[in-house]
């Protein structure tokens, strides 16, 4: 009876094994297969390439860019999205009025795909409508141009390209950040709910303030929280794709451009698809370079 359990448990999981080998890890075998050949045309080509396409890669502007913008905009992201997360969270645990319509209003933004985010928040920070129109009413002589503004700063020479914050990125940032801290928010919110009132108490009793409540006793607490929301916040930033096509495409001098546009680009309007592949190899390194220390980390604790 139990070998006849055994097999039928395995015989359940197969189509989902088969599924998930052939269309996740086949097909990433196939790209970086692809990546290595001279396959840049409609007709395919499978000669030999060794390392030509990321070699052109790494000394391509554009590409360059895309790297600046991708490390700037995961950070500023990252950082943005988890601390307004935690201060929101902070706040609604503190069983204020009204607290579930509050809660409500924080994750809406969730609801919409990073298509209508764009489309909205272009609007909003179009340099001739939106909120410039407030500024202008406010007596603000000199407005900013959001996401047409090519300034990098500080704008230090860094191989072909000006190596900083592009300004233009921080309209695309804002737009992100609006859409997930709300997730963060989620996730720091069932994170203090889960910490003991008695602790709290404990502290309190012993002469801590507040602030040393919050600082020593609850934010400890959060840290597997935290590498949470970093990771899944990390990972939709080095593959971003959407928010950027809809609200601002590559953008001059590409200051908003990232991988995920380029390889687009590249594969489907260009037909180079030996470099739209070696531009998803990257993009699945970068992801991975965020992903496999924290599963490793954690399987390490599982086994001990």
């Amino acid at each position: 009876m139990r070998r006849k359990e055994q097999w039928m448990s395995f015989l359940l999981v197969l189509p989902s094994f088969l599924a998930i080998a052939v269309f996740v890890y086949g097909f990433i075998g196939w790209t970086g297969a692809v990546s290595f050949t001279e396959w840049n045309t409609l007709v395919p080509d499978w000669s030999w390439a060794g390392l030509k396409n990321y070699l052109y890669l790494f000394g391509d502007l554009r590409f360059q860019a895309d790297l600046r913008n991708t490390l700037v905009f995961t950070v500023l992201f990252i950082v943005l999205s988890t601390g307004l997360g935690l201060f929101l969270a902070v706040m609604l645990d503190r069983r204020i009025r009204g607290e579930s319509v509050f809660r409500n209003i924080f994750i809406f933004p969730m609801a919409l795909s990073f298509i209508v985010t764009g489309v909205v928040w272009q609007w909003i920070f179009n340099p001739s409508t939106g909120v410039n129109l407030l500024l202008k009413e406010w007596g603000l002589e000199k407005l900013p141009q959001w996401y047409v503004d090519t300034r990098v700063i500080p704008g230090v020479e860094w191989g072909q390209i000006s190596f900083g914050i592009p300004l233009a990125l921080i309209a695309v940032v804002i737009a992100a950040v609006w859409q997930l801290s709300g997730f963060a928010m989620a996730m720091y919110l069932a994170g203090l709910r889960a910490i003991p009132e008695e602790l709290r108490e404990a502290a309190r009793v012993d002469g801590a303030n507040e602030w040393q409540v919050l600082h020593k006793v609850v934010l400890p607490q959060l840290r597997p929280i935290t590498w949470s929301v970093v990771i899944i916040l990390g990972h939709i930033s080095l593959k971003i794709f959407d928010l950027i096509y809809a609200m601002t495409g590559p953008g001059a001098m590409f200051v908003t451009d990232m991988p995920g546009v380029y390889m687009f680009e590249t594969t489907f309007r260009g037909n180079h698809y030996a470099q739209g592949a070696a531009i998803a190899v990257i993009m699945l390194l970068l992801v991975s370079a965020l992903i496999v220390p924290y599963l490793w980390s954690n399987l390490r604790r599982g086994v001990e």
